[in-house]
């Protein structure tokens, strides 16, 4: 990756610009097909999952689609009940392989629920196990571990809860009314 000169100055420009192309490079089938399965599947359960910061992604996106609506519950929290036939879970997991990622992987998919994941390994073995994939294909970058992974998530993931919210009428209102007044 070549440096321009305003990127010297401003330094926080390439993390823009990484964003950016990594967007670029995105299936917009994909996406929308992550968006079609939470539009046909509003009334059912969303499970959300991930290991270490992508963890912290997917309980963002779980608040989000709670705003929205949605049954949503963190894989693991103390609250969330059992995952069953009839219940999604979505798992944001880089690198296809982590442990506990593949372990929830095997329980949604032993109880018949559907399975969406977010990575960048499309080849990994939970993405074998995957009803929806959605592919981040990494490239290159100065940032450090699955920080580049991660932010293009969050807004991928913010996507889909924009574009359902515009199909809601008066939704900012119905979301307000849902967000936590105990802070």
């Amino acid at each position: 990756m070549r440096i321009s000169n305003t990127q010297v100055d401003q330094p926080w420009l390439i993390i823009q610009s990484e964003i950016t192309s990594l967007l670029s490079l995105v299936s917009a089938d994909e996406l929308r097909s992550l968006k079609d399965l939470f539009r046909e599947a509003s009334d059912q359960r969303w499970f959300f999952s991930g290991q270490g910061r992508s963890g912290l992604i997917a309980q963002m996106a779980a608040m989000r689609f709670m705003h929205l609506g949605f049954r949503c519950h963190v894989a693991g929290e103390a609250t969330a009940p059992a995952i069953r036939s009839e219940d999604k879970l979505l798992l944001i997991c880089g690198s296809g392989r982590t442990p506990i990622s593949k372990g929830f992987a095997e329980i949604a998919k032993s109880e018949g629920a559907q399975l969406a994941l977010v990575t960048h390994k499309p080849d990994s073995e939970l993405a074998e196990k995957a009803d929806l994939l959605l592919t981040i294909p990494m490239n290159e970058t100065v940032q450090f571990g699955g920080t580049l992974f991660e932010q293009v998530t969050l807004i991928l993931l913010d996507w889909v809860a924009l574009e359902l919210a515009r199909e809601t009428a008066d939704i900012h209102k119905a979301m307000w009314w849902r967000h936590t007044n105990l802070q």
